[in-house]
């Protein structure tokens, strides 16, 4: 038998890399048409959840163009013959003396201050349970998670009854105090500090005299950002969207946010029908607020998850 024929018949001379490309090649249609169908799923659902959230802005901002008569006379999902924006806007801030900005006004302070207020209570003691080793630790955590179970609804009322107790009702602070318990930011925070804060550093830095507010205030925080971000947006977008509460610890129409005073409006507007477009112009103009922080906020996500994903 010759040289060549010896080769040519032994499997081992084989060149492996010739097997595996042509594995490949019989694999990789199937792969491809796999990971193409995979695709158009994902992008087909992303397609119908956002028609499914996008929709009803959309139809705020129709709406938010009408005259009265034509918000009920007209498609819904398309303009009318005329556009009465800028008229809409101009009646809403004239009616019962501009009360609708003071009721943004009030949405933002709550919001603004509450959320910053509830992100560094949730910071610190996310740090402080992921950080420390102390008695009754366990237990602390256990309850700050069971805590997420119990609506918000069900505390309303025991929330306003201690208000009540304490002279806080109808007051900024009655609304202002209890955002800043925030089991969800307490537990995003210590599960964030955990991963993101390495013991070693503190210790290093208790070495060198810092002190445990210092280290916190300067080397913590800057780790924690991506996680506190997080619980800031969570935070605003609950303080805004707040009505429970609100509706019953503030009497005052001066003292009210946007949720409660719109609801009222849309209640009124069954005996007073110019109150229909009012409530819905207002409501579009709330939603300014939100994508305004939601916007602003994202670019520190993204910097955030690229720093992590170099990080670990």
């Amino acid at each position: 038998m010759s040289a060549t024929e010896l080769v040519a018949a032994s499997p081992v001379l084989v060149n492996p890399q010739d097997s595996s490309a042509r594995k490949k090649s019989r694999n990789t249609p199937f792969e491809g048409h796999v990971s193409k169908g995979w695709q158009i799923a994902v992008t087909l659902g992303m397609v119908v959840a956002a028609v499914y959230f996008l929709l009803p802005v959309y139809w705020l901002l129709v709406a938010s163009t009408k005259s009265t008569s034509d918000l009920f006379s007209t498609w819904g999902l398309w303009f009318a013959g005329d556009f009465n924006l800028f008229d809409n806007i101009a009646a809403l801030s004239s009616y019962d003396g501009g009360i609708y900005w003071r009721w943004t006004v009030n949405s933002i302070i709550y919001s603004v201050f509450g959320s910053i207020l509830t992100t560094i209570v949730s910071a610190l003691t996310g740090y402080a349970l992921a950080v420390y080793r102390f008695r009754g630790r366990k237990i602390l955590l256990g309850a700050v998670l069971g805590s997420l179970l119990v609506p918000g609804t069900v505390l309303a009322q025991p929330t306003y009854v201690l208000l009540v107790g304490m002279g806080l009702n109808n007051t900024y602070a009655g609304l202002l105090l209890p955002a800043l318990v925030y089991p969800f930011g307490v537990l995003l925070c210590y599960i964030y500090a955990q991963s993101a804060v390495p013991l070693e550093i503190i210790e290093a830095a208790r070495i060198d005299g810092a002190g445990e507010f210092r280290i916190f205030g300067s080397i913590a925080i800057r780790m924690m950002m991506t996680g506190m971000v997080t619980v800031l947006l969570f935070a605003f977008l609950g303080s805004w969207n707040s009505y429970m509460l609100p509706l019953l610890v503030l009497t005052d129409q001066e003292l009210m946010p946007l949720t409660v005073g719109l609801t009222g409006w849309n209640q009124a507007s069954i005996t007073v029908p110019g109150l229909q477009i009012l409530t819905v112009v207002g409501s579009m103009l709330s939603i300014i607020p939100i994508a305004i922080v939601f916007v602003s906020l994202q670019r520190y996500w993204r910097s955030g998850l690229a720093a992590g994903g170099v990080r670990f």
